[in-house]
């Protein structure tokens, strides 16, 4: 691999970097010291003229027996569904949401920050991340209205008087990314907490700190023991909250095989749901009619946008032997142009990697893939410092290599040529993934069978487009060991809550009763007038 400087910071630079002192915890509704044992976390930049890194934080290394207290305090707050969070009226878990928004505001611009230096998100994309968080606040509590609407009907069938509502489950385990840590996170913390679940969050070991930042919003705005942070190393933390069996909803977003540990321990895995976004390989698809172009364009955007390190990414691109020459060559050309540099200098396309074992990861694909056949043929590829790896692109790739089956998460690129659909479907038929696809075609109508297969093969197909998740009110899953369980705005508020039905014989005692029950502003099992 061949050299370039190393993300280095000058003193200016450095004075805006954040402090955030993670030596604290939140459980139980209080925010307190930790005198326990405390990880330091840096960027992954250094200091100018020298190879040391940049200090921008504290985090708690929770023991087992600090996850447990945390699990117990949501379980307490839960109380076997009696908790005052679970009986509380969907109008004050509305209002105790829109408090939490408010208060979260207040710190978008260090949280803004944050994202930059621990993850090192472009100045944009971190800006970015907390908007579209605080957006998808706003959709989940217009979708919850709607629901509320549903449920607030009766239903008279069959000789029975019934209103049906969804109901919180219990206790959530909620485990985000460190790429999207705020917006993945709360992808399913405010749904569950909108549906009165009380939540255990472990916060990812990178990418923590944009969570530490907001425990005291937490502690003023729910109940005690409705909302508890673990930190730590998740071996250590994760296991033994599983197995206690007091976990009702697994929230999880990361690797099948992380998910499938953990879920294997839990004493009752049949009553636990899941919500899981795990790992992909999406593919795209260049057919030789295409706009060859806007190939080009969204393939560039769709594989490296932050640096590749995202789920929806493009991480296998299958060409079409008739243009894979001229494809490959605008693709490389596209590639070594895009802009290298720290995430808050202008025209920044290219930043830091923050897992300190990727860069060495990514080579030792690359070392396999050349080992089999391919070549890195872009001029800047193979060129890495640090944290700073510019992307590199491998041509020709095939199944013999590592890169064809793993989820590379970074500035990697593979290509494979292709001569008929019949490699596509070959692919798709012993491929472990499930996520998404890209089709790029002038003519649609001649890629019709594709697109079939296509779709029962992955959850969305995007066409003459880069995969992508948005926007949320899409549904977004997967097949095989990409997802199980469906995240949108509306679906979300469905994981996270199970109906539970109030019925009555369908006559005047029934009828009366019915009426008594939605008149009392105690009972929130039945809310609405005949």
């Amino acid at each position: 691999m061949s050299s370039i400087a190393p993300p280095t910071c000058d003193t200016a630079a450095c004075e805006g970097r954040p402090f955030v002192d993670g030596r604290k915890v939140l459980c139980n509704g209080i925010v307190s010291d930790w005198e326990g044992p405390v990880q330091e976390v840096y960027a992954p930049i250094f200091k100018e003229g020298t190879q040391e890194k940049i200090l921008i934080g504290y985090q708690a290394r929770m023991a087992e027996s600090d996850a447990l207290a945390a699990l117990d305090a949501a379980t307490a707050s839960w109380n076997h569904g009696r908790g005052a969070w679970a009986l509380a009226s969907p109008a004050h878990r509305v209002a105790k949401i829109q408090e939490l928004v408010v208060e979260l505001k207040k710190h978008r611009e260090q949280i803004v920050n944050v994202l930059m230096w621990e993850i090192c998100k472009t100045s944009a994309d971190a800006a970015k991340e907390f908007d579209r968080t605080m957006d998808y606040i706003q959709g989940t509590l217009d979708a919850h209205r709607e629901l509320l609407g549903g449920d607030n009907a009766f239903k008279q069938i069959g000789g029975v008087l019934a209103q049906v509502k969804r109901r919180p489950v219990g206790v959530m385990l909620n485990m985000g990314p460190f790429n999207y840590p705020f917006n993945e996170t709360y992808c399913t913390l405010i749904p569950a907490l909108l549906m009165g679940n009380s939540v255990v969050m472990k916060l990812p070991n990178v990418g923590c700190l944009a969570h530490i930042c907001t425990m005291e919003v937490y502690a003023r705005v729910f109940p005690a023991g409705v909302v508890n942070f673990v930190s730590g190393a998740g071996r250590t933390t994760m296991p033994p909250i599983m197995q206690s069996g007091k976990v009702d909803i697994f929230a999880f977003i990361g690797g099948s095989k992380a998910a499938d540990a953990l879920m294997k321990t839990h004493p009752e895995p049949h009553r636990l749901k899941a919500c899981l976004a795990l790992d992909a390989k999406n593919l795209a698809i260049v057919m030789p009619d295409c706009n060859l172009d806007n190939a080009v364009a969204e393939c560039v955007t769709g594989s490296l946008s932050y640096n590749g390190q995202r789920c929806t990414a493009l991480k296998l691109m299958f060409v079409h032997e008739s243009i894979a020459a001229q494809f490959t060559e605008k693709y490389c050309a596209a590639v070594d142009k895009m802009k290298m540099g720290l995430p808050w200098e202008s025209g920044v396309k290219l930043t830091p990697l923050p897992e300190p074992s990727k860069p060495g990861y990514l080579r030792e694909l690359i070392e396999d893939a050349e080992a089999k056949g391919a070549k890195v043929i872009n001029g800047l590829g193979k060129q890495e410092n640090g944290a700073f790896v510019r992307p590199s692109v491998l041509y020709p790739v095939s199944k013999e290599m590592r890169v064809w089956h793993e989820e590379q998460f970074g500035p990697l690129c593979p290509i494979a040529p292709f001569s008929s659909l019949d490699d596509i479907y070959a692919y798709l038929d012993e491929t472990t993934f499930g996520q998404q696809a890209s089709v790029f075609a002038t003519d649609l109508t001649k890629t019709g069978a594709l697109l079939d297969v296509l779709a029962n093969n992955v959850c969305r197909v995007n066409l003459n487009m880069q995969c992508s998740r948005g926007p949320d009110f899409f549904p977004f899953s997967g097949r095989k060991s990409s997802a199980q369980g469906t995240l949108s705005i509306s679906e979300a508020l469905k994981v996270v809550s199970i109906e539970a039905i109030t019925a009555a014989k369908d006559d005047s005692v029934g009828q009366q009763g019915m009426l008594a029950l939605a008149a009392d502003p105690a009972c929130t099992a039945v809310t609405s007038l005949l």
